[in-house]
């Protein structure tokens, strides 16, 4: 059995308010030991005034019963003493609080509000947890009760006690049962309210990871192919610079136009770190910007050929989205890693799936085919986010090949 570390780091665990050998629960009160619990001074204090007070006029109606004394009043003010410290160790607490109600019911002292004490003590307990504690601490204060009112009273104060009938303890059960049954709607009640906040923090820390990680892939898409592009002008433009000066402006022109549209993509990926309900300042891209990506990367020497297969249907924002990024990285992945200068790119519609299939003769050019790292990873998360798929690997002729299936329809995460 795990046992809490107590706050002060002293005394048995039961003792400190960790677990109850036989408990329902470990909690440590209020703030399930996440940080010391105030002590509950006014609350304590006023019931205190109350009981001490409540008590003197109740017992001028009880004059067969033995006077307040002094011995009465301080077991009239343990239990809101006791009280202060029902937050913190709320199985000393119950315990502590039956026991003073016991020696004072066994004192012969008059009935009055001293129970209230018991009540408040046991739904502190039971709503911390301590439900064994509570219910074991209420028993033996009934035990105790019907053993004075019924066995012991011809031994205890008041002299010449006749004892106490039986009828009226149909009306003590039904006021323990009460306590008892109140205590736990409340404890179920808080259990319920600190699962429901514990759900809901949970679903905010998803959502804060997956947002992250969409932004992750925008970013990595977005500067992959974009810095290839200028990459490779960069090196055709230095080759150049001497011997044909027009192709080396050509190439810087390149860069210019590569690095703009980078630059403004870029910022629209940050414009959703914004406050919440800002819209973007520009439209997502999709399918209908293909032909940007092969005019880009005519600019890097790479012929890319566009097919498309069957009738064409609108996509959601989403899945265009991610089929305009996976066919971007793929061409990107040829750019850096494919000795080929040419591509071949096929979107079909059909079947409730749109597929994207890229091609390249390749060979590889020192680097991984496909490329190894976030790219091919970000590509499958985009699929898997909308429940699609995504094949990629050597084709049997040589070359690369990536092959995603998305639907139609997807069902796209929060």
């Amino acid at each position: 059995m795990e046992e809490r570390i107590s706050r002060t780091g002293f005394g048995p665990p039961w003792l400190r308010g960790g677990l109850v050998p036989g408990g329902g629960g470990t909690g440590q009160g209020p703030d399930d030991g996440r940080r010391p619990a105030r002590l509950p001074w006014f609350s304590s204090v006023l019931l205190a005034v109350f009981v001490v007070v409540g008590t003197g006029f109740a017992a001028r109606a009880q004059p067969d019963r033995e006077s307040l004394d002094a011995f009465a009043r301080a077991l009239l003010l343990a239990g809101p003493a006791l009280l202060v410290l029902r937050h913190r160790y709320p199985v000393v607490c119950v315990f502590g609080v039956a026991v003073s109600a016991a020696l004072y019911l066994g004192a012969g002292y008059p009935y009055g509000p001293i129970f209230i004490t018991v009540a408040v003590a046991c739904f502190a307990a039971i709503v911390s947890g301590h439900r064994a504690a509570a219910w074991w601490a209420i028993g033996l204060l009934w035990a105790s009760h019907l053993l004075v009112g019924h066995l012991l009273y011809r031994f205890l104060p008041p002299h010449g006690d006749a004892g106490a009938p039986w009828g009226p303890e149909v009306g003590v059960a039904a006021w323990v049962v009460a306590v008892l049954v109140g205590s736990e709607l409340v404890r179920t009640r808080r259990e319920q309210w600190i699962h429901a906040r514990a759900e809901r923090a949970a679903a905010e820390a998803r959502r804060a990871d997956e947002e992250r990680l969409r932004i992750a892939r925008e970013l990595h898409d977005v500067l992959a192919h974009s810095i290839s592009v200028i990459n490779v002008q960069a090196g055709v433009g230095l080759a150049l610079i001497d011997s044909d000066p027009e192709q080396a402006r050509t190439a810087l022109t390149t860069i210019k136009a590569a690095s703009k549209e980078a630059l403004g993509e870029v910022r629209q990926v940050l414009d959703t770190l914004r406050t919440p309900g800002d819209a973007p300042r520009a439209p997502a891209p999709g399918l209908d910007r293909l032909p940007e990506l092969v005019e880009q990367a005519a600019s890097t020497g790479l012929s890319v050929e566009i097919e498309s297969g069957g009738e064409r249907v609108a996509l959601s924002p989403g899945a265009d989205l991610a089929a305009f990024r996976i066919v971007q990285e793929a061409l990107t992945n040829v750019v850096r890693h494919s000795g080929s200068r040419t591509a071949h790119v096929l979107v079909g519609y059909g079947a409730g799936l749109l597929t994207l299939r890229v091609d390249d003769a390749g060979p590889a050019t020192g680097d991984e085919a496909g490329g190894g790292g976030n790219g091919l990873v970000g590509m499958r998360e985009r699929a898997a986010a909308l429940g699609g798929t995504i094949e990629a690997g050597p084709r049997p002729d040589g070359g690369f090949r990536v092959r995603a299936s998305l639907p139609l329809k997807p069902k796209e995460t929060a």
